[in-house]
């Protein structure tokens, strides 16, 4: 089959967009890389009580370089669309040079994945290039290091404070047997809904017009991905963003209570860590191209979990875990109240 996207290139694009640092080849380097399977034994003990579910087996734990970081994520994501690119390639779907189209999309997703190769801090890897189910650690080495050199963060609570994240991320996935297949069911309804519609240029062009005459920003926080979504797909990218805000801000919500307990520095770390999302000179970036949602997913799903806590307790929050229709709407998100009401 044709690919709509040319992997290849997209992948030597992310690995140039996301360059490398001269920490890749230091003795720090080497020394975080032989002591990560440590960071991840102490943390794992952790976030399992404090999530109150079993930490089973061990997960394979690497640090690697930002490019290794962005070709794994570029396989990753070619395996993931691949039923996808079956729906683009049919008469119909691409409308202009398929090989020009391939290669804008490449370019398009290499830039993506290169950019966040450069701020991401870690990763916990749900699906493997080969098809296989994922259970890999990843921590981004040189943006790790950085982050502790221009900061003055103590190397070892800094490197903890992230496994902590990461380590909860592992256990929503293999704590909640549920949460994997819904996660990937997800993908699944997003792709379906990607099939070629007539009229979907018209509806485009009419939305951008409604948008100028309302004063409402063309490109919203959805970037172009939401700018050109059908009304199915963003049925599904709402799903999509409930549930990411949901486990990001659990995530960050464990690592900072635990962090509060166990590190002096904590609270430094956690406000460099959320001033450092707010950077005004990538913003426009993030919007034009739809990552604002990732980072307002940490703030969005904090709140929720802040909230519910604040009025029914943390342990309210156990219901969340227990099947897919009590997962908070992204709706419930913004309104923690209303999502207590209906599984309360």
């Amino acid at each position: 089959m044709t690919s709509s996207i040319h992997w290849p290139l997209a992948s030597r694009i992310a690995q140039s967009a996301a360059g490398s640092d001269p920490f890749e080849d230091s003795y720090h380097f080497s020394r975080f890389a032989a002591d990560a399977d440590d960071l991840v034994a102490r943390a794992a003990p952790a976030v399992a009580a404090e999530m109150g579910m079993e930490w089973a087996s061990d997960p394979t734990v690497r640090v690697v370089t930002r490019r290794q970081w962005a070709e794994a994520n570029i396989d990753g994501f070619s395996r993931l669309l691949a039923p996808a690119e079956e729906l683009l390639v049919k008469p119909g779907g691409l409308g202009i040079g398929r090989a020009l189209a391939s290669r804008l999309l490449a370019a398009e997703v290499g830039a993506l994945v290169g950019i966040l190769g450069r701020r991401v801090l870690g990763q916990y890897e749900l699906v493997l290039p080969s098809g296989d189910d994922g259970d890999t650690i990843l921590f981004v080495g040189a943006n790790a290091l950085l982050m502790e050199r221009q900061n003055e963060f103590r190397p070892s609570e800094f490197r903890y404070w992230v496994a902590l994240h990461e380590c909860t991320h592992r256990l929503q996935f293999t704590g909640v047997p549920w949460l994997r297949g819904y996660f990937l069911g997800l993908v699944e309804d997003l792709i379906e809904a990607s099939k070629p519609q007539p009229g979907r240029s018209r509806r485009w062009v009419a939305d951008l017009r409604a948008a100028a005459r309302e004063g409402r920003p063309m490109v919203g926080e959805a970037g172009l991905m939401g700018l050109f979504a059908t009304p199915d797909q963003r049925r599904v990218l709402d799903q999509v963003q409930a549930l990411m805000a949901l486990l990001e801000g659990h995530g960050h919500v464990v690592m900072d209570r635990i962090g509060a307990r166990e590190l002096v520095t904590q609270h430094t770390m956690s406000r460099v860590l959320k001033q450092r999302r707010k950077d005004p000179r990538t913003a426009a970036f993030f919007r034009i191209t739809g990552l604002e949602l990732k980072m307002k997913q940490y703030e969005m799903g904090e709140r929720f979990i802040l909230d519910v806590e604040r009025r029914a307790g943390f342990q309210a929050l156990d219901a969340v875990w227990t099947e897919p229709d009590a997962l908070p709407t992204l709706a419930e998100i913004s309104e923690p109240q209303r999502w207590l009401e209906r599984v309360g």
